[in-house]
């Protein structure tokens, strides 16, 4: 939705927010390769928006695997913390899902040292709504939000160290999408892989 303006200020955080996203792809192992990177706003609403594609179809997921997907959600406003040293708004639809995601690997996976093989919710139709319902006591209830806050904060630090150790890469990156608007998973990987060794972005990123 192009006739969206931004302000310049908005543009710059935008693109750092998306790149965020990507570098924590980037760096991690257990991730779905980046496909596109915009900071054009889309009709629902998000300002800017990062894709993956998937290797294979999938229907089982490794804990690594969705400890991984929660740290690439938290990239956006990591990016946002560590470059403008605030926070925005941007990052509520990430934050939420991240959430969510955390929930249910402790409250349906059983996927918590604390708490252990357990589940203490459940779906009540996974095929109307998804709405889940909590089968526990007051207490357990407590120690799964306390859990989802544990496992939230712990990701947002690494987040927030994997980029640390990328300043460099987010910059270029970043710069390089406020300019174009738009970037190739392909041109992403070389812009990255550049700066990562030091050297000047490739004139012609499509060779």
């Amino acid at each position: 939705k192009k006739d969206r303006i931004l302000g310049e200020e908005e543009k710059k955080v935008v693109s750092y927010h998306e790149v965020g996203h990507a570098m924590a792809i980037a760096v991690q192992k257990n991730t779905e390769p980046v496909q596109k990177i915009t900071s054009v706003p889309r009709t629902m609403g998000a300002l800017g928006y990062t894709m993956q594609v998937p290797e294979e179809e999938k229907y089982l997921y490794k804990k690594e695997e969705l400890e991984a997907k929660i740290l690439t959600l938290l990239g956006g406003r990591a990016a946002e913390e560590i470059i403008f040293g605030t926070m925005t708004t941007g990052a509520s639809n990430d934050i939420e899902r991240a959430t969510k995601l955390a929930r249910t690997m402790i409250s349906q996976y059983g996927m918590s040292d604390r708490l252990g093989i357990a589940g203490f919710e459940a779906i009540e139709n996974k095929y109307l709504d998804g709405k889940t319902t909590l089968n526990c006591s007051a207490k357990a209830a407590a120690v799964i939000d306390e859990e989802v806050i544990k496992m939230l904060k712990e990701s947002y630090i690494k987040t927030k160290g994997m980029l640390q150790n990328n300043l460099e890469c987010l910059h270029k990156v970043s710069e390089y999408l406020l300019e174009k608007e738009s970037i190739t998973g392909k041109e992403f990987m070389k812009i990255f892989h550049a700066a990562e060794r030091g050297i000047e972005i490739p004139e012609n990123l499509d060779d």
